[in-house]
C-alpha cells in the first residue's frame, strides 16, 4: 500500500492507529454490544488493507462514551454495589473495548486469509501529579445532556459540565497529559515479534509516580490523541493516523470562513493553532497531538514521518494521498 507521496512502497512501516470512541459508540446510539461491534466492523473493514500488508501497527482508541456510561452504571447501582474510582473504571473500559477490537480485527483477517495476531495491552500512562489540568476539568465523557439537565446535574451531583462543540452538554474531568507510557518497551517487543497491539485504550490508565516510586492510579482521563502521540513517539513509529469524524481538518470550522486544509507542513500546523483556529474540544487535541508527535520524533532526513486525519471511511484513499489531511515535519 503506497502512503502519502513518495514513500517507499515496500517498505514496512509503523502506524499509530487513534479511534475515536464516538466511532465505537455513535451519538444518538444507547450504547448496546451489538451497535458497537457493528459500528467496529465498519471500521475494521477501511482498515484490512493497511493491516495486510506487513506494517507493524498499534491501534488505540478513546472510550469518553463508555466510561461515562459506565460512570452512570454505578451512580445508578451506588445503594447496591459500590462505586469504583475513575481510573479503574477506565481500566475496565480499555478491557471490555480492547477485547471487541481484537476480536473483531481477528475475524475480519481470518475471513481475509490473513494473519491475525492481536492482543491487547491494559497500559498506564504517567502523568504529573501537579499537572495543572487537576485544577481545570476539561476532558468531556459520558452522554450529552440538555442545558436544563446540564444545570440539575451540576445542582445534584457536583459534576462540571460544559456545553461540547455545539452539540450539546457533557460532564468533564481533568486531563493530565501524558508524560511516559510504561508498557511501551512491552508494546515494542510485541510488534518486533508480529502482533498487532491495542494500547491506551481511554488515554491510558493515569498514574503517578509516589515518592516510594510507587505508581498509584489518580481519578482522571487523559486525552487519547495525546495518549496516542506519546506512544507514536516512544515506538519511533512513522505515521499517527488519526480517525475521527471529519474527512478533513477545516481552518474556522462551521463558520462562514470555514476552509479545508489537505496538507500542513509543522510551522503552519503551530501557527493556526496559535491563531485559535481550531476547536478546543474536538480537534484542537488533535493537531496539538500531532505536533508533539512531529517534534518530539528523531530527526531522520531518511525517514518521512506524518500525521493524517481522516474518516475511517475514506482511509485507504487518505493513505494514499488523495484526501484527509496530511501534516509533515
Amino acid at each position: 500500500m503506497r502512503v502519502g507521496g513518495g514513500v517507499d512502497n515496500n517498505k514496512a512501516k509503523t502506524f499509530v492507529i487513534a479511534l475515536g470512541g464516538n466511532m465505537i459508540l455513535r451519538a444518538k446510539q444507547q450504547g448496546s454490544a451489538e451497535e458497537q461491534y457493528e459500528n467496529l466492523r465498519h471500521t475494521t473493514d477501511q482498515l484490512l488493507d493497511l493491516l495486510k500488508g506487513g506494517n507493524r501497527v498499534v491501534i488505540t482508541h478513546g472510550n469518553g462514551p463508555q466510561v461515562g456510561n459506565l460512570l452512570l452504571a454505578y451512580e445508578t447501582a451506588k445503594a447496591v454495589v459500590p462505586p469504583l474510582p475513575l481510573d479503574i473504571c477506565g481500566a475496565a473500559t480499555q478491557g471490555s473495548m480492547g477485547y471487541m477490537i481484537q476480536n473483531t480485527l481477528a475475524n475480519c483477517l481470518r475471513q481475509a486469509g490473513a494473519p491475525h495476531n492481536i492482543t491487547t495491552v491494559v497500559t498506564e500512562v504517567i502523568v504529573d501529579k501537579n499537572d495543572p489540568a487537576f485544577h481545570n476539568p476539561s476532558k468531556p465523557i459520558g452522554p450529552f445532556y440538555s442545558a436544563s439537565q446540564a444545570e440539575q446535574l451540576r445542582q445534584e451531583k457536583g459534576w462540571d459540565i460544559v456545553e461540547d462543540s455545539a452539540r450539546g452538554y457533557r460532564r468533564v474531568v481533568s486531563s493530565p497529559m501524558p508524560l511516559h507510557i510504561q508498557q511501551s518497551r512491552i508494546i515494542k517487543s510485541m510488534l518486533n515479534a508480529g502482533e498487532i497491539v491495542i494500547a491506551v485504550g481511554g488515554g491510558g490508565i493515569p498514574v503517578v509516580r509516589e515518592d516510594n516510586r510507587d505508581l498509584c492510579g489518580i481519578e482522571a482521563v487523559i486525552d487519547k490523541d495525546f495518549a496516542s502521540a506519546r506512544l507514536a513517539i516512544e515506538l519511533d513509529a512513522d505515521v499517527l493516523l488519526i480517525l475521527t469524524a471529519v474527512e478533513h481538518v477545516y481552518r474556522d470550522f462551521a463558520t462562514p470562513q470555514q476552509q479545508v486544509l489537505k496538507k500542513l507542513d509543522l510551522a503552519e500546523a503551530k501557527g493556526l493553532l496559535k491563531e485559535g483556529h481550531f476547536g478546543k474540544g474536538s480537534m484542537e487535541p488533535k493537531i496539538m497531538a500531532a505536533v508533539m508527535f512531529l517534534e518530539e520524533t528523531d530527526i531522520d532526513p531518511s525517514r518521512e514521518r506524518e500525521v493524517i486525519i481522516t474518516l475511517p471511511e475514506v482511509v485507504v484513499r487518505a493513505l494514499e494521498g488523495k484526501t484527509g489531511t496530511r501534516i509533515t515535519g
